[in-house]
């Protein structure tokens, strides 16, 4: 099993290393883009992208370079109490996803969809005391897409919407939470910054 998932692995990373060699072009861009959002669905305290009155903010950054028709992303979100805000108990998530992006230019318009994979970092802590901390790192991957909307080659927004999924069980304190992979979808939005 584990030999498997490391072949797969070895593949993905390949796979990511080739496109973001092939982005590279002359007409390759590369931005920086801060964000925020909010998470919904699966483990989150949202459980759905509309209609959710306990929505948790998340912030973070996209670092990325496109191309003609391809791009490559790196990630890092952050969101403070990921699974709600309950009595005595604090828990954040981080994540840190590696993409690729078919992003076709279409003017200033560039729609996108977009896969990787990467690592969702959870934190659950019993308050006041202290007594009992989990942190998990889940290997995992996500799926979505979006648009962004360049306003000159330095400026512009974008939106979107990404489905977050673990390969593994989560677990806290070698217990499985209902045997389940820890899933979640986030919407957001963010300013670019090209270079």
């Amino acid at each position: 099993m584990s030999t498997n998932v490391g072949r797969v692995c070895g593949a993905a990373l390949f796979a990511l290393a080739l496109v973001a060699g092939a982005a590279r072009d002359a007409s390759a861009q590369g931005y920086i883009s801060p964000f925020i959002g909010y998470d919904f669905g699966g483990d989150a305290s949202c459980r759905e992208l509309t209609d959710c009155e306990d929505k948790r903010l998340n912030a973070g950054v996209w670092l990325g370079v496109t191309g003609a028709v391809f791009g490559f992303e790196e990630e890092f979100g952050y969101a403070k109490d990921f699974f709600g805000i309950r009595p005595s108990v604090s828990s954040s998530l981080l994540t840190v996803m590696s993409n690729v992006l078919l992003i076709p230019r279409i003017g200033p318009v560039r729609p996108y969809g977009l896969l990787g994979l990467g690592l969702m970092k959870t934190h659950v802590e019993l308050s006041p005391s202290s007594l009992f901390t989990a942190d998990n790192n889940h290997f995992g991957w996500d799926i979505g897409g979006g648009v962004m909307i360049n306003f000159g080659r330095h400026f512009g927004i974008r939106g979107d919407v990404r489905y977050f999924h673990s390969f593994q069980d989560f677990t806290v304190s070698f217990i499985s939470i209902g045997g389940q992979k820890l899933d979640f979808g986030r919407a957001s939005g963010g300013i670019l910054f090209g270079f």
